[in-house]
């Protein structure tokens, strides 16, 4: 592989991200559990996100508006301002958690500064990305930090023009084969995937993914063994 930039994405793949929505996720099917069962009550959560990404996009805030907007629904607004001010708590409580970095993390990115450039690429708020990224104590790793709306293979085909390199000098390392694979391959890209235990159900992807460039590790380290 003739790499010059390597991508990372963040959450799920720098540091812990998925575990905390879902620990809020119980929180609001708890506070909800007299209306509906609560694999109902998770399945109208999903349903009303994936009804407003084209609106709020991805991160904490879209997800504590649809917290309220299916709260709002299941309970033919009945529900109290109480209820209402708890959704807004755990979603005030999402966005001031602790980073927790994944195993490796800055041990890989020591390793492989100086010899690459590398890049965040990575959906979400802008503004609570470049806070967790702050918080991470990895800034300084970083080239440049790409904090995208979508991941598509135009979202990509732009950070790679900016980039001013080949797709095939691209690489691009995250736990999401949807978003971090698929569209980087696409585009004539290499793309390593580093599974994580936790995956929001919007990023599933059922069948196998077989390509030249595409290689799958269990932790960030084993990247190393390719470079």
């Amino acid at each position: 592989m003739n790499i010059k930039v390597i991508a990372f994405d963040a959450d799920d793949t720098l540091w812990v991200n998925e575990p905390y929505f879902k620990e809020i996720e119980e929180k609001f099917c708890d506070l909800l559990e007299d209306y509906l069962p609560r694999h109902t009550l998770v399945k109208e959560l999903f349903k009303t996100e994936i009804d407003n990404l084209s609106l709020y996009g991805y991160g904490v805030k879209g997800f504590m508006l649809s917290m309220i907007e299916t709260s709002l629904r299941i309970t033919n607004k009945t529900l109290s301002l109480e209820v209402i001010e708890k959704a807004i708590g755990f979603g005030k409580e999402l966005l001031q958690k602790d980073i927790e970095l994944l195993d490796g993390v800055e041990e890989t990115l020591k390793l492989l500064k100086g010899k690459y450039r590398l890049v965040v690429a990575t959906k979400g708020d802008l503004l609570d990305q470049e806070r967790k990224l702050k918080k991470s104590g990895l800034e300084h790793y970083f080239h440049h930090i790409e904090i995208m709306s979508d991941k598509q293979e135009a979202d990509y085909k732009k950070l790679i023009k900016h980039l001013d390199i080949q797709p095939s000098e691209f690489l691009m390392l995250g736990n999401s084969l949807k978003s971090d694979v698929l569209p980087v391959l696409a585009i004539g890209g290499h793309a390593i995937h580093i599974p994580y235990h936790t995956t929001w159900a919007h990023e599933h992807v059922e069948h196998k993914v077989e390509h030249d460039n595409f290689k799958q590790v269990t932790q960030i380290n084993e990247v190393l063994s390719f470079l």
